[in-house]
């Protein structure tokens, strides 16, 4: 499946989070990267979360500092959040969020949880079930407890996503599993997560990172 740094998020992000997305994605393409997600969170007085991954869907340590290096200067004239803040920056981890047609093609047959922005079917947002087919601008979800004599197959428009993410099943561990046993991305494969602090140099990491 080819891999384009301009291939079309889905996924609904606030203001401020839309804002960022446009200050970080052209960093993130420029180094070689795909941007999964930006968000805003309140956790340790305001963290700035970015989600990023190569082609292959991976992102090491290195991948992590690589980017932070080159956001934080960025991030430091642009002056997006108006208080102090935590940067970390991750990779889209095991359980995923799905923002393009890709990810849904790369994922048929797993568990996703899904919102949409507005009902397509009359007033459900929100499915559970296991992606069954995708294209560029559309998905299937099969719900496992449809009710008897009703159709288990729903095809929902990415267009009208909100959020979507895998969940966490031994199908997915799996996968996931078989993936590092065939390409290793670091030498402790449950480090995936690197805090900055914007105060710090461009190029210093905290001491706390963490697992995602």
């Amino acid at each position: 499946m080819a891999f384009d740094l301009n291939e079309k998020r889905y996924i609904k992000e606030t203001g401020l989070e839309a804002r960022i997305a446009a200050i970080v994605e052209p960093v993130a393409n420029d180094l070689g990267f795909s941007l999964v997600r930006v968000k805003v969170t309140q956790e340790n007085g305001c963290t700035l979360q970015i989600m990023a991954e190569d082609e292959n869907g991976r992102f090491t340590i290195q991948d992590c500092e690589a980017l932070s290096k080159d956001l934080n200067p960025i991030l430091d004239v642009e002056d997006p959040i108006d208080r102090e803040y935590h940067l970390e920056v991750s990779s889209p981890g095991i359980d995923r969020p799905l923002v393009r047609a890709r990810d849904f093609q790369t994922y048929i047959g797993h568990e996703a949880r899904i919102e949409l922005t507005d009902p397509v079917e009359g007033d459900r947002k929100r499915y559970r079930g296991f992606i069954a087919g995708a294209d560029d601008d559309s998905f299937t979800i099969t719900l496992p407890d449809a009710p008897a004599g009703t159709d288990p197959n729903h095809r929902l428009p990415l267009a009208a996503l909100a959020e979507a993410k895998l969940i966490m099943t031994d199908k997915l561990m799996d996968m996931a599993r078989i993936d590092q046993e065939e390409a290793p991305i670091d030498d402790d494969e449950e480090i995936e997560t690197v805090e900055f602090d914007p105060e710090d140099q461009p190029n210093t990491a905290d001491n706390d990172t963490t697992s995602n």
